[in-house]
């Protein structure tokens, strides 16, 4: 079954998704950063290239022909991938491809539409019996 964590009260949700995917990447992990929105992709894409300024995370689009040898993949779709290690879900909805992937990671900042829909989301999860694990980063300094 899928491990699902929330990181709760992030001040920045791309840089926490950064640091998440650098960190499974590092790992030997195999990454898929979920969302559906071309800006959130591009952002997060940005972010990839130039954080941390001294390395390299390697990394591409869904529809890259090298998607199927690239470790960390940006967009939607799950069916290239190599293997479904881990999933950072940037989207608003719960994925509908979540449950093909070992570890489901939901970042919420503390922006009152993103808690309301990241509730629902914990909702959702809650509802279908997964066992939730919760990661303040309230006084973590991120």
């Amino acid at each position: 079954m899928t491990s699902i964590s929330f990181y709760s009260h992030a001040s920045d949700k791309l840089a926490i998704a950064r640091q998440l995917a650098v960190k499974a990447w590092g790992q030997k992990l195999n990454v898929l950063i979920y969302t559906p929105d071309p800006s959130v992709a591009a952002s997060i894409d940005r972010l990839l290239w130039t954080q941390p300024a001294l390395s390299f995370v390697p990394h591409c689009g869904d529809d890259h022909p090298l998607v199927t040898v690239t470790p960390v993949i940006i967009g939607k779709n799950a069916d290239k991938i190599m293997s479904a290690d881990v999933l950072i879900n940037l989207d608003h909805e719960a994925p509908p491809i979540f449950s093909r992937f070992d570890r489901l990671v939901e970042i919420v900042t503390d922006e009152e539409n993103d808690l309301a829909l990241g509730r629902k989301r914990y909702r959702y999860y809650k509802d279908r019996g997964y066992e939730l694990v919760n990661h303040d980063l309230r006084n973590r300094g991120q």
